[in-house]
């Protein structure tokens, strides 16, 4: 069926899928299933630029977070050290508590609640550097410093023994590693 109208001519049923147009007058050949192949490429190149970027977002996130978790904590442990820093009958019952010394029931009620909130910082510490949020360097340093509290303070040590349990086992572990020897024996 051609008109007059048209430049194009269907030719005979289609013989498979591959349904062709030709053009009138001798011209070339257009092949729907070729133009469809290279729709899909263009498509799939679409896709994978898509999922490339996706990548690229995610990992800005992952570090936002990072940063963001870091920020956090570090408000964090100035909160808590800056409190005995302000209040001098706080810092006289840690030194007191490190020491070992005796301490009234008040006194060791208020050491222990600081204590708490202390090992508290550091479970989350860790938790965040299991989860990846908090870099292996600086976690190190962390490390280190709670070993050198557990080292100069009896109390610490002491109050440590008493309450690991209520804490995380991979916490407790990295803990009673720091531990001087013989600390909860």
């Amino acid at each position: 069926m051609t008109s007059n109208n048209s430049r194009f001519a269907v030719r005979g049923p289609p013989v498979s899928t591959n349904c062709q147009v030709e053009l009138l007058q001798g011209e070339p050949v257009l092949n729907t299933v070729k133009l469809n192949q290279w729709l899909t490429l263009g498509a799939n190149f679409g896709v994978l630029a898509g999922l490339l970027l996706l990548v690229v977002e995610l990992n800005q996130n992952h570090e936002m977070m990072r940063s963001q978790t870091r920020h956090e904590m570090s408000a964090g442990i100035v909160d808590l050290l800056q409190t005995p820093a302000n209040n001098e009958q706080l810092a006289d019952l840690i030194l007191r508590a490190g020491r070992g010394e005796d301490l009234t029931d008040v006194e060791q009620f208020q050491f222990e609640l600081r204590t708490n909130a202390l090992l508290r910082y550091w479970e989350d510490v860790h938790y965040q550097y299991r989860a990846g949020l908090y870099d292996a360097v600086e976690f190190g340093k962390q490390k280190e410093a709670w070993k050198a509290s557990l080292s100069s303070s009896v109390g610490f040590r002491r109050y440590w023994c008493k309450v690991r349990q209520l804490y995380s086992p991979e916490f407790m572990a990295e803990m009673d590693m720091l531990m001087p020897a013989g600390s909860c024996g």
